[in-house]
């Protein structure tokens, strides 16, 4: 599988907003498919959208998805290592725990991002990534 990026790390670093935008085109995406599959059982929907979260994300922000979301793609951005390559599977499974962990206080990781001079969110910075234009 090819691990190294077309961005490279000189690429523009993308901001809050764009970023904010791709996650919500996601978020819907996988709410949808989440009712979907749960056949709207709230008590079960729960570890569902969860397992649909991990997997989605760890699958499209390696190299498989070669670093982009279906909200990236439409916003032409994607996830590279600070190197310019793409995650391995552990890699984007590491930024997932990191996304988790930014989300708990408030959402202040992510915030992050639009104050950072790198703009990278915490999760960012734990997984060693950057969101660059594609």
């Amino acid at each position: 599988m090819e691990t190294t990026a077309p961005a490279t790390v000189a690429t523009e670093k993308v901001g809050f907003g764009s970023r904010f935008l791709a996650m919500l085109i996601d978020g819907i995406g996988l709410a949808i498919i989440g009712n979907i599959l749960t056949r709207g059982d709230v008590a079960g929907a729960t570890g569902v959208q969860t397992l649909l979260g991990v997997v989605y994300f760890c699958y499209f922000w390696s190299s498989y998805g070669k670093g982009q979301t279906v909200g990236m793609r439409a916003l032409n951005i994607r996830v590279v290592k600070t190197d310019g390559s793409y995650l391995d599977i552990v890699g984007a499974f590491l930024r997932y725990v990191g996304f988790v962990i930014s989300c708990i206080p408030l959402f202040l990781g992510l915030i992050w991002v639009a104050f950072d001079a790198q703009k990278q969110g915490w999760h960012d910075k734990i997984a060693g990534t950057y969101v660059v234009k594609a």
